[in-house]
């Protein structure tokens, strides 16, 4: 796998919020954190991102709000449970689907270490590419 230098920096900033804070707060504590973070460190981001999600080419109402993006291009979802279902994953894939970016970063502060997944969307083809 290559490496990012975006995700790389991201996991970075998490790791550093967690080496302070540990496990055990509310997400919003981690989310807020991981803003300062992200800004001390000079990471561009956007917080509390407003996704539209799209039904055979019409506009849902309700749109999906993920928690940074980061770059311009690397959705990140912040949780803070002590186990992970599978179900984070498929969140940070349907964000990917609603953006149209390709790269994800799934941040778990709610174990005693940092659990971070990179997540990338490959394009899909479509029937008239093929």
């Amino acid at each position: 796998m290559e490496k990012d230098p975006r995700t790389f920096a991201i996991i970075g900033a998490a790791m550093e919020v967690h080496r302070v804070l540990g496990p055990g707060f509310l997400e919003a504590v981690y989310h807020e954190a991981l803003a300062r973070e992200l800004t001390s460190q000079a990471i561009p981001f956007r917080s509390e991102v407003e996704l539209p999600v799209f039904y055979k080419g019409e506009r849902l109402l309700t749109p999906y709000r993920c928690d940074f993006v980061c770059y311009d291009t690397v959705i990140v979802e912040v949780k803070a449970l002590a186990q992970m279902s599978g179900l984070e994953e498929a969140q940070v894939i349907n964000y990917l689907k609603a953006s149209g970016h390709a790269v994800g970063l799934l941040l778990n502060f709610g174990s005693r270490s940092l659990e971070h997944r990179r997540l990338v969307l490959s394009p899909v083809k479509s029937a008239q590419s093929a």
